[in-house]
């Protein structure tokens, strides 16, 4: 799954946030959130190992998520988009005053969903390039993490890839059952022509064969 986890804050207070793989990204979020410089708006991404951390922050709201560096930035940075109107659309002035993770029991539903779709549906980025957004991304620079965290605050990123392994296979699997579906469909058109062939074949037969037996008679 290319988007792992995800979180929403109000300066360095988590709201909400949702963790597809058990990991330990949550103490490094909170970790960048305290050691982001300025109060203002900002796209920014963090790279350790082979994951970043993207962080978008409008209007003191801060949504980050952490995804394989595979994802590159636009889907991720699309993701972050769709989640902070949401999230702005959903609660409006109740996030300046809300409790540590007073959002998560309804929230993290719509994180575990969009980050879903944002991880495995073609639609997504698909549609964002149609709608020829997020052009500022391209313009975000991905810098190592150690630059935001001093090395003796930096904690080791942990992922559990038994179950990175485990969305992968149920992706194989239904990228599979697709295929073998198509080439099922495919089958039953050949098969279809073919029947049709054939009876036009065997009609033009008869009709000959008939013709030339009644040819006689009219003589």
């Amino acid at each position: 799954m290319a988007i792992i986890y995800a979180l929403v804050a109000r300066g360095s207070v988590v709201l909400v946030e949702f963790y597809v793989t058990p990991t330990n990204a949550s103490s490094i979020s909170r970790q960048i959130l305290d050691k982001i410089p300025g109060n203002d708006d900002s796209h920014v991404s963090y790279s350790q190992d082979r994951y970043i951390f993207h962080v978008k922050r409008t209007d003191g709201l801060t949504v980050l998520c952490m995804a394989d560096d595979t994802a590159g930035r636009r889907i991720p940075f699309a993701f972050l988009e769709d989640i902070h109107q949401r999230f702005v659309r959903t609660y409006g002035r109740a996030v300046h005053s809300a409790n540590p993770y007073g959002m998560n029991d309804e929230f993290s539903r719509v994180l575990s969903q969009q980050m879903e779709y944002y991880s495995n549906d073609p639609n997504a980025d698909r549609i964002n390039r149609l709608k020829g957004e997020m052009s500022q991304v391209r313009n975000v620079m991905i810098e190592n993490i150690d630059k935001v965290l001093e090395r003796g605050d930096r904690l080791e990123l942990l992922v559990d890839k038994t179950t990175n392994m485990q969305g992968n296979t149920m992706r194989f699997r239904k990228q599979s059952r697709r295929f073998r579906n198509t080439v099922w469909w495919k089958n039953v058109k050949l098969m279809l022509m073919l029947i049709v062939l054939l009876l036009g074949i065997a009609y033009l037969v008869l009709a000959y064969v008939c013709h030339g037996m009644t040819l006689p008679k009219c003589l």
